[in-house]
């Protein structure tokens, strides 16, 4: 199987994707050993990485970005993928668990605080039956010294996971991936941000068709204001402006690109 085609958007190259494609690159990884990570990337993420040229190169060299906003599905279809799904890390996360109890992927989750990791252990092997959670661990609200790093990195390896979830948040998550990728045994890293606190049911998800309207960001923003208010004031603006002047780019480069077609 092919990698997945990818997609500029405002530099981000976010990957053309589906579920199901999603879902058999990572299987694909386990399978032959590789070694990758998967940014699970919306708005937010794009955002930071026009302010960030380091965070825009750890995306780029992801084994796949996901379209976790609908923005990014809008825009992949708008610059010729019409194929392209919404690949949500929460959903990604419960997919990549049915499909794991059946073939017996071993899992670790890294992140959030130990309560939180004990409610989503339980929550996601009561739903998928014979999900195999290699450990857990729950790191320190601090930048971790070396040799607590190298203990985290010998305890991971020792669980003997296949798959690492990672709920740090953007960027710290995308940071964390881009430096441990090859110093962990495991084939995937995937950065699945807030799917924590939804899959242990701390946090409420939006409504279906809110998610699937691209009005997802304002439920967000009423459950957690304080939280999330400068985020989506700062970034949402902006996105859609640089969208705008990016789709505007492409459509005239196309016209112009057809209309010599034509004439010759």
């Amino acid at each position: 199987m092919c990698a997945p085609q990818r997609v500029n958007i405002l530099g981000v190259r976010v990957s053309a994707l589906t579920m199901g494609r999603a879902t058999a690159t990572i299987e694909r990884w386990i399978r032959d050993g590789e070694h990758h990570y998967v940014c699970i990337t919306g708005v937010h993420g794009v955002m930071e990485s026009q302010r960030d040229a380091e965070l825009m190169q750890i995306h780029n060299a992801a084994g796949l970005v996901t379209p976790d906003g609908v923005p990014m599905v809008w825009m992949s279809h708008w610059l010729g993928h019409p194929e392209v799904e919404r690949v949500y890390g929460p959903d990604l996360l419960q997919e990549m668990c049915r499909i794991s109890a059946q073939k017996g992927y071993r899992y670790f989750f890294y992140g959030s605080t130990p309560e939180t990791l004990g409610k989503l252990t339980t929550a996601l092997t009561r739903k998928h039956p014979g999900l195999q959670i290699a450990g857990s661990l729950s790191p320190p609200f601090r930048p971790l010294t070396p040799e607590e790093d190298e203990a985290e990195i010998a305890r991971i390896n020792d669980s003997g996971a296949q798959v690492v979830w990672v709920g740090l948040s953007t960027p710290k998550q995308e940071r964390w991936m881009a430096r441990h990728v090859h110093r962990l045994n495991a084939s995937v890293l995937v950065g699945v941000g807030a799917a924590f606190d939804f899959a242990a049911g701390e946090k409420a998800q939006a409504p279906r068709w809110m998610q699937r309207s691209g009005l997802e960001w304002s439920f967000r923003l009423v459950t957690e204001p304080r939280r999330l208010a400068g985020r989506y004031f700062r970034n949402n603006p902006a996105f859609i402006l640089r969208a705008m002047r990016q789709l505007a780019q492409h459509h005239a480069t196309a016209w112009r690109g057809g209309t010599k077609t034509v004439a010759r």
